[in-house]
């Protein structure tokens, strides 16, 4: 079973199936144990969004926490699949000191 997500800049649902929710578990424990809340309010109010240039259909989210000195983003990336049907799905999400990858498509201003 899946869990859902909304997206204001897609203004709609982001699904993060469980074999995803697997992967970001097991590759980014750092996110653990809010990343349900982070996932969620990055995708609801993001601080910047970004296309990906590696991999096409594929959008990054970020969004700075302050935590120490530095803070962190945390980045959601979202796949639109567009066939049989349109769906937005997480392949992953991750904490980042930087955002480098990817070009800006929009910013809170």
């Amino acid at each position: 079973m899946a869990t859902r997500f909304f997206c204001s800049y897609l203004d709609g649902e982001v699904e993060l199936t469980e074999e995803r929710e697997s992967h970001i578990a097991d590759r980014h424990p750092d996110l653990l144990p809010t990343y349900y809340e982070r996932i969620a309010e990055t995708l609801a109010d993001p601080d910047e969004v970004r296309c990906d240039v590696r991999f096409e259909n594929t959008i990054l989210f970020s969004r700075h926490y302050d935590k120490g000195r530095r803070g962190r983003y945390v980045v959601v990336a979202v796949v639109t699949d567009s066939f049989p049907e349109v769906r937005n799905w997480i392949v992953t999400a991750y904490i980042s000191k930087t955002i480098t990858q990817g070009e800006i498509i929009w910013q809170r201003n």
